[in-house]
């Protein structure tokens, strides 16, 4: 298996965040979270390993993003 490199690890540390996250909200809006950060993810699979800036940014916007929840 191929090593991940620091954006990758980035990016799923983000992602273990949000569901970790979703597990401090109540019962009944968890899957809620749990679906949007899936989604959130999934609406930008198709971006380019090497388009460091925008994956940057989508970090940011994540991070930002966690933090208000």
């Amino acid at each position: 298996m191929p090593r991940l490199s620091g954006l990758q690890k980035a990016v799923l540390a983000l992602y273990r965040q949000c569901l970790r996250t979703a597990r401090t909200k109540p019962e009944h809006s968890r899957p809620h979270f749990q679906s949007f950060a899936r989604k959130e993810f999934d609406k930008n699979i198709h971006l380019d390993k090497k388009d460091f800036s925008a994956i940057e940014f989508f970090l940011r916007k994540g991070t930002r993003q966690l933090e208000t929840t």
